[in-house]
Order: C-alpha cells, then sequence, then structure tokens
C-alpha cells in the first residue's frame, strides 16, 4: 500500500484538479518534479493506463480524507427545525472514528442542551460555537444515560455553572461504572419551562441501556431518543453491550 503524506496529498490534489488529461500525460513523460512519494506512487503505475492512475490517486486521497475526518472536523451542527439543532462529536473506538448525535435548543434563556461530548476535551469547542452562532451561552445540559457518549462533559459544563441533569438510575450506573456526575437528580419523569420551551423527560423501560430517558417537546412535536431510538436507515441497533434485547422491542 502506498502511503501519501499531507503535503504529497496537497501536492496531488492541486495538481489532479488544475490540469487536463493531455497535460497530465506530458507532465508524466516529462518527469516534473513531485513530491518523492507522489512520484513513486506514478512510477510504481507506470503500466496501468492514465485514468486508471488518475483514479487510484483520487481514492487514496478520498480514502485519506476519510480517515482523519475525526481529527480535521471534530464537530458538526445541523439544524433540525426553528430551535432545534444536533451536534455531532467523535470518538476512537476499536480503531474507528464513531459519531454520536446530541441536541440542543435555543431559549430565550440560554441554550439546553441534550447529552454531552465524548469527551471533556470537545465540550469548550461545542460551547464556543453555540455562542459564535447564536450570541447565547449554554445554561443546561440533560444526559439521557450513562455511556461517556453521554455524559463525558458533564464535569466540565459543571465546572463552567451549567446546571447539568440525570435520572436516579443514571447517576447510580455512573458511579458503577465511574463516570461524570450531573449536579441535579431527576427522581421521576420531569417537565422543564425553559423560556419559551417546555419539555418533560421519560422513562420508557429499559432498552440501549437500563436507564435510558427520552425527551419530549409537545409543541414542536419532536422526539429526543438519544441512543435509544434507531433511524430507519440503521442496519442495527448499535451498540448492545448493556442493553436489554429482550425488553427492547417493547420500551
Amino acid at each position: 500500500m502506498v502511503e501519501l503524506d499531507n503535503t504529497s496529498l496537497q501536492l496531488a490534489l492541486s495538481f489532479l484538479s488544475s490540469v487536463s488529461l493531455d497535460k497530465l500525460n506530458m507532465a508524466l513523460a516529462s518527469r516534473p518534479i513531485f513530491d518523492t512519494t507522489v512520484y513513486t506512487f506514478f512510477e510504481m503505475q507506470i503500466h496501468m493506463s492514465l485514468m486508471k492512475c488518475r483514479y487510484l490517486l483520487f481514492s487514496l486521497l478520498l480514502l485519506h480524507g476519510t480517515a482523519n475526518v475525526a481529527q480535521q472536523a471534530p464537530l458538526r451542527i445541523t439544524p433540525i427545525t426553528g430551535d432545534f439543532y444536533i451536534y455531532t462529536t467523535y470518538n476512537l473506538y476499536e480503531g474507528e472514528y464513531i459519531p454520536a448525535n446530541g441536541m440542543y435548543v435555543v431559549t430565550n434563556k440560554g441554550l439546553v442542551l441534550l447529552d454531552s461530548p465524548w469527551d471533556s476535551t470537545q465540550c469548550q469547542p461545542l460551547l464556543d460555537s453555540i455562542m459564535a452562532r447564536h450570541q447565547q451561552p449554554v445554561v443546561m445540559c440533560i444526559a439521557t444515560h450513562w455511556h461517556s457518549d453521554k455524559t463525558a462533559g458533564l464535569n466540565y459544563f459543571n465546572s463552567k455553572g451549567i446546571v447539568t441533569y440525570t435520572t436516579v438510575q443514571t447517576d447510580g450506573w455512573s458511579r458503577k461504572n465511574n463516570k461524570p456526575l450531573a449536579s441535579h437528580l431527576m427522581a421521576n419523569d420531569t417537565v422543564f419551562m425553559i423560556g419559551q420551551h417546555r419539555f418533560e423527560t421519560y422513562y420508557p423501560g429499559e432498552g440501549h441501556t437500563p436507564d435510558n430517558i427520552v425527551v419530549w417537546f409537545k409543541d414542536a412535536q419532536l422526539l429526543y431518543g438519544g441512543c435509544l431510538i434507531k433511524g430507519l436507515d440503521n442496519e442495527t441497533l448499535g451498540y448492545m453491550g448493556d442493553a436489554n434485547a429482550a425488553a427492547y422491542f417493547s420500551t
């Protein structure tokens, strides 16, 4: 397998996007001054057709970009509807960068986060991005179960004066697994009114984890399901190491 460093990739991409096939053919024939790694790649493919060589290099560039997407773009914010946004962070799991979605809602009293990023290093970039985008701070975070993709940032948010919540059940699982803890606990399903938005937490039963909850925004007819609810395009239920498979369907 041919390894291409970032300088070589940038040079190759710039070159391939700016020249015609005729110029590329002339360049190969005249041996221009490429980075050594890129030049070696072309030498290895000298008996291939010009088009195949070009497409193969583009494939390497795309693979390189995909492998580094988490490092280059660790945070993505996507509007849903009105005041509601999905944010996506990434973490390395078994050698692969895996995305995790959280949600936030903009109110006239500040922003409410549902779930924290994968780890505390991604919390401040999220807070900074939200402030730059909405000119309002985050005032509350509710974690919907005890796994790290939902609770890892709670200590950081606590240190910033952000009010954090989990259920009593989540708190118990977090303590058992040495996870960060919220500053406030919910003993039962709870209704919140923050600014103009009213929402309620609901425990439907065991599924992804024993403690997973969902959050319902009645006025917007929007249900945030955390890791419990999967989209129609998902082929699996995701990580099931702490799941109750028998109860999942009824939940």
